[in-house]
């Protein structure tokens, strides 16, 4: 396809590029790319992508749009909030761009739609936050001999490389093995300075422009990381491992697996099941606190949770305190007191509850649904986040 007039005009900054020129960017007009999410990371690689001309993006998310996306997800708007993700980020980028051809998929990556599709696609770029996605779209990719484009961020911290098994190391060379379940948190358990996920975002388009025009030296073999409190990049040489199970000189793996249980998902939610006797309903805690009861109600938050919203006559001891189980750290719980505890959801407290029943607490109880159902069933007026 050759370039229009309009898109002469359009993209005149790239015409100027001797990298790029009219040869480049018909290149740009007429690729395709997949963007998994559309989330912090999605956002940015999206919208520029679009800005580029892109010819053809495609957009995979099962998620809706949450107010609490609004502080680093800008493809979304308030105007968005409850609409599924990928229709307001195909509204963003129509703004941007109305020639870009959008394909959206609201559906959640499996290997059961994997390879139908990313056989489309020219250049893969991952915005997820979980690790069996990333596995999933690695191996994907390494069976269908496309480059995959990889971002990471939490809290101050960034990465970025491209993984192209064709060329050099694939994902599963960087890391074999997923780290144990809940080790990592996700950045809605641990945070995330919305503008690094612009800074790790504009990498990955970066990345897969260069990919598409075949120029400049790509981070195939190379890892990114970014400290975004020192504003540091560092770099990593990565090496392909002859051993790899599916990019290696003798691969093992030849189709895709079950990535939820290679990545310890069942075993993690058997150890993390919820037990009815062990649960304790909001108002039913309300109405403790109502009656001056005799017990203690206990945070297993953050205290940087706690700051942002907490129920009045809670203390804190967060979960990572309360697994140590290590009485004396227990600000003087004592193991036959009656003992409340919550947290977010109610999947923390459940462990903590667990925890202190290990070590002899007798009479324990974790609130269901934690600080989320109390702000919507008892004191709607808490904000929550």
């Amino acid at each position: 396809m050759s370039l229009t007039q309009d898109q002469i005009g359009r993209y005149s900054r790239h015409l100027l590029l001797p990298e790029v020129g009219v040869e480049g960017q018909e290149k740009i007009c007429n690729s395709k790319v997949l963007c998994i999410g559309t989330g912090g990371l999605g956002s940015p690689v999206a919208m520029y992508l679009a800005a580029a001309g892109v010819g053809t993006l495609g957009l995979i998310d099962f998620d809706v749009v949450d107010q609490s996306n609004l502080q680093r997800q800008i493809a979304h708007r308030e105007s968005t909030v409850g609409t599924l993700k990928v229709d307001s980020a195909k509204a963003s980028i129509a703004d941007i761009n109305s020639d870009v051809n959008v394909v959206t998929y609201n559906a959640r990556l499996s290997s059961e739609n994997v390879m139908d599709i990313f056989k489309d696609y020219d250049v893969i770029v991952d915005g997820t936050d979980n690790f069996p996605t990333r596995y999933l779209a690695n191996d994907a990719c390494v069976l269908l001999g496309k480059p995959y484009v990889y971002g990471c961020i939490l809290r101050f911290d960034g990465q970025a490389s491209v993984f192209y098994s064709k060329e050099g190391p694939c994902y599963r060379c960087l890391y074999p093995e997923p780290p144990p379940p809940g080790l990592v948190p996700s950045c809605a358990e641990g945070g995330v300075l919305g503008v690094l996920c612009g800074i790790v975002g504009c990498l990955q388009a970066t990345e897969a422009l260069k990919l598409i025009l075949g120029k400049g030296d790509t981070l195939v073999g190379r890892l990114v990381l970014y400290d975004a409190l020192k504003m540091k990049f560092q770099e990593m040489k990565l090496r392909k491992d002859k051993n790899c199970p599916i990019c290696g000189e003798n691969p093992t793996i030849t189709e895709l697996i079950d990535y939820e249980q290679f990545c310890g998902i069942p075993q993690a939610s058997e150890e993390e099941a919820v037990d009815p006797e062990m649960e304790i309903d909001v108002h039913a805690v309300k109405a403790m606190l109502d009656e001056k009861r005799n017990f203690k109600l206990i945070d297993v938050r953050e205290p940087s949770e706690y700051d942002i919203c907490n129920i009045e006559g809670a203390t804190l001891i967060p979960l990572g305190i309360i697994q140590e189980k290590d009485p004396s750290k227990l600000n003087g719980l004592q193991k036959n007191e009656e003992i409340v505890l919550h947290c977010k959801a109610g999947v923390r407290s459940m462990k903590a509850a667990k925890a202190l029943q290990e070590i002899g607490f007798e009479n324990v109880k974790s609130m269901k649904g934690g600080i989320l159902e109390w702000a919507e069933q008892v004191d709607t007026a808490m904000p929550t986040y």
